[in-house]
């Protein structure tokens, strides 16, 4: 990245820091009071080395704030039935206070069913039914982490979200869906679109706010950004590279790098809800 533009980075990696010793400190006095370690679960379902990476990841961040991580590494030829009563031990473990399952999971298991058997009140990343869907009324519950992890990044910056327009690149629902919800919430202007949107150029250059969340390296163009905006990239793709192209650094007032923007944040994020579950003592 040029040099140029560190002025203009949303550092995750310094959100992620501020956020883990706030959370860090929480744990350390409810344990020194003589409660017991929070536990976090993640279920992990085969040996896909991205997903091995990434709930590697999520364990050292619970070691850092002192939860303590339990993985439950499943066979690839895990049915959806076995993998259910798995997390219906876990809903019953008291020690639980998170469950997590890496996703995405192998061809023939119904992740939809995965995610929605696992208990509303332990369900970190928000990504059931139930959480998706308090969400959207503003009530309480967990938000999708790395939605969530968004508006977090946007909060530590002390961005103006009110009145602003917002366009989210992307319609997935643990992305694209509750990061537009949660920007609605805020009292933005929101526009969803998606790869087969048109003109779509023309849709993201009225952005204030611009959430790219699509999963396509570099789609989002430089001269699609107007001067001035504030750039989200919540893409992750094979050699580092986002859904924004980085040159978009040019236009954007602001803009989260990749990596070191958005992921470790999510990672921060899961650490703060499973906090907040602990708290509430599920």
């Amino acid at each position: 990245m040029d040099e140029k533009y560190v002025d203009k980075i949303l550092d995750g990696r310094l959100v992620a820091k501020t956020m883990e010793a706030e959370i860090s400190r929480r744990i350390a006095d409810r344990v020194a009071a003589g409660e017991k370690v929070p536990v976090l679960a993640t279920i992990i379902v085969g040996g896909d080395p991205a997903s091995v990476t990434y709930v590697r990841m999520k364990g050292n961040a619970c070691r850092r704030v002192g939860i303590e991580p339990r993985k439950v590494e499943l066979k690839e030829e895990t049915t959806t039935e076995e993998l259910l009563a798995v997390i219906d031990e876990l809903n019953a473990d008291e020690d639980v206070y998170g469950i997590l399952l890496q996703h995405p999971v192998p061809r023939g298991i119904d992740e939809r069913k995965c995610f929605d058997r696992i208990a509303p009140e332990k369900d970190v990343d928000g990504v059931g039914v139930n959480s998706l869907g308090k969400t959207a009324l503003g009530l309480g519950g967990y938000r999708a982490a790395t939605a969530q992890a968004i508006m977090n990044i946007l909060s530590f910056y002390k961005i103006p979200l009110e009145g602003k327009e917002a366009v989210v690149i992307g319609r997935s629902p643990i992305l694209g869906k509750p990061v537009a919800m949660l920007l609605l919430n805020a009292n933005c202007t929101v526009t969803v679109c998606h790869t087969r949107t048109r003109d779509i150029g023309d849709v993201i250059r009225r952005a204030d706010i611009v959430v790219a969340a699509c999963g396509v390296p570099r789609f989002v163009r430089p001269e699609w950004v107007k001067t001035g905006a504030v750039v989200i990239d919540a893409g992750y793709n094979p050699g580092n590279i986002g859904d924004v192209d980085e040159g978009a650094f040019e236009n954007a007032s602001l803009m989260t790098p990749v990596p070191g923007g958005v992921g470790p944040v999510t990672i921060a994020t899961l650490m703060q809800q499973t906090t907040d579950s602990f708290f509430t003592g599920n």
